[in-house]
């Protein structure tokens, strides 16, 4: 052990608790979404949920969703034990750091892990499903199959990290009798998947910047980032049209009418994806380094991407939480 840490601190560390938590907001945004739109009768004729159900769904998303997450990334420090000592972002996590051993990380990791996924069979198969699959997504196809073979690492990475609104959205689901026919993949609305997709289609051009921004840092550990493997160039290039996707899918309610989204979050959520859109253009891998070698535009862009995810997410929950009448035209189509 080191001074720095306790052994409690360590097993928090080894969660990336700052991490859990953004995910968590999106699943209860989802389950906020769900709710909302529920008792505006936008869903259809389904049985109503309390304030009290709402609650509860979210404290069972959020204790079993932080465990199953948390565990994915202590194993994922566990498999890194060998490269994280030698990026500057990553040298002072507790395994490279010495507060706890590589064995430790993987059992803890593997018993939160599972004991997370196993607490969401008390709502539903389903949503118990969706978190299996994004632990084991995140651990063996992205950590141990595709972080170091492909810069294609982030792009299909990335849907591990887009579960959580689908987790969400079936916990509150499951006592409606929404999710009680089809298989994994039908949740009864448009709805989640729009947010799953929200995620990840964010998600390359979000860590590209930090990749630009951290130029060269995860090359000389033999992670193939899009920078170090193709180019700056290239990378930029192809954040611009997965911000152009982002903006095609804020038009989710008007090519898919019967999501219950109003035409009032279609205009916002455009309105929100050029905005960010201008900080990806805005990148300029000419301009001088920062004194620490470090690109000042890719960390504007950077930032700007989680200011981005969290409005959009606040903006759905906003507009499922007004009335339909209240919008009038702008209302759901």
């Amino acid at each position: 052990m080191s001074e720095g840490r306790t052994l409690p601190q360590s097993l928090m560390a080894l969660m990336k608790l700052r991490v859990v938590v953004l995910l968590q907001i999106t699943a209860v945004c989802a389950i906020l979404t769900h709710d909302l739109l529920l008792r505006h009768g936008v869903l259809g004729d389904l049985p109503l949920r309390s304030w009290l159900d709402t609650a509860e769904a979210v404290a069972l998303t959020v204790v079993a969703g932080t465990l199953s997450a948390g565990g994915s990334n202590a194993i994922n420090m566990w498999y890194d034990a060998d490269i994280d000592p030698h990026m500057a972002r990553t040298a002072s996590r507790p395994v490279p750091a010495g507060d706890v051993s590589a064995r430790t990380a993987l059992v803890f990791g593997l018993l939160i892990a599972t004991l997370g996924s196993g607490l969401f069979l008390l709502a539903h198969w389903k949503a118990a499903m969706w978190s299996a699959f994004s632990v084991v997504f995140y651990v063996l196809v992205y950590t141990m199959g595709l972080k170091r073979r492909t810069p294609q690492n982030i792009v299909i990475g990335g849907i591990a990290g887009s579960t959580p609104p689908l987790i969400g959205w079936a916990v509150a689901a499951a006592s409606t009798g929404m999710l009680d026919t089809g298989g994994l993949l039908s949740l009864g609305s448009v709805v989640p998947w729009m947010l799953f997709m929200l995620i990840f289609l964010w998600t390359p051009p979000h860590f590209w910047a930090l990749a630009l921004y951290r130029s060269g840092e995860y090359g000389k550990v033999g992670v193939p980032m899009m920078p170090d493997v193709h180019g700056p160039e290239r990378t930029v290039l192809e954040s611009k049209v997965y911000c152009m996707l982002l903006l095609v899918l804020g038009l989710v309610p008007v090519l898919w009418p019967a999501s219950g989204l109003s035409l009032a979050w279609v205009l916002v959520a455009c309105v929100l994806s050029l905005r960010y859109a201008r900080t990806v253009w805005a990148i300029d891998l000419d301009e001088a380094l920062d004194d620490q070698g470090r690109m000042p535009t890719a960390r504007a862009s950077f930032f700007a991407s989680l200011r981005y995810l969290a409005l959009m997410f606040i903006a759905v929950v906003m507009f499922a939480a007004v009335p339909p009448s209240w919008l009038g035209p702008l209302g759901p189509l």
